[in-house]
């Protein structure tokens, strides 16, 4: 496993760290945080593993949507302001994007071309940045009920991929054995990972989010 020194990867880290001492002191943390985040994905021999096994690769991709993207969201906070549509909206559109690039053509279509293989990474985590800014904004119920949709989805789609029975991913179908893995096995492994710790993420977003809600009530309820 090399490091991937790309000069344009490398460029696009170097921009985003200039550029963040360049916006307010608040949203300083988060987008070095993302650039940490970039360079993990992107840079580290981490990169080359998603390209190796399909279950790094879903590692990726959730990594992008449930970590990245929300702190792009923080690092831009009216970001949720500019983009029309509704919270309701973008958590169907974030899962729509998400499960697209996992269909095996899609998902062939970008491991076989670098452009379409950077359109899967923007989409990817444009359309979760989004929907995580969306959700800072919505009231409490909303923001919980969103979430709770996008844990269902990802859910129904690592158990489609875990019981699919066969091989899907063409571009993995030579790359497992050196790891003592199968195809199907590195498949079905990806699609635990998205059955059950991804899912989990929106999980316990929400209760999170339930348990601030219930403490702002319980200290009204207790002011004289």
């Amino acid at each position: 496993m090399r490091w991937n020194f790309d000069p344009w990867l490398l460029a696009v880290l170097a921009l985003t760290l200039a550029f963040s001492g360049r916006i307010p002191t608040g949203s300083r943390p988060a987008i070095r945080y993302a650039a940490a985040v970039f360079a993990f994905l992107f840079i580290s021999p981490f990169c080359a593993l998603s390209s190796a096994l399909f279950m790094a690769r879903v590692v990726h991709h959730v990594l992008l949507a449930t970590v990245l993207a929300p702190l792009l969201a923080a690092a831009i906070p009216r970001l949720g302001q500019r983009i029309p549509l509704t919270l309701t909206v973008w958590t169907a559109l974030q899962a729509l994007v998400f499960w697209a690039w996992h269909a095996p053509p899609f998902y062939e279509a970008a491991l076989s071309s670098d452009a379409v293989f950077w359109l899967m990474q923007f989409s990817v985590t444009l359309s979760a940045a989004i929907w995580w800014a969306k959700l800072k904004q919505a009231p409490t119920a909303a923001a919980v009920a969103a979430l709770l949709g996008a844990m269902v989805l990802m859910g129904i789609l690592g158990a489609l991929i875990t019981f699919a029975g066969r091989p899907l991913y063409a571009p993995h179908w030579l790359t497992t054995q050196p790891w003592g893995l199968t195809p199907l096995q590195d498949q079905q492994i990806a699609g635990i990972i998205m059955w059950a710790p991804a899912s989990a993420i929106y999980l316990l977003t929400a209760m999170v989010l339930l348990y601030r809600w219930m403490g702002r009530d319980e200290a009204m309820a207790a002011r004289p």
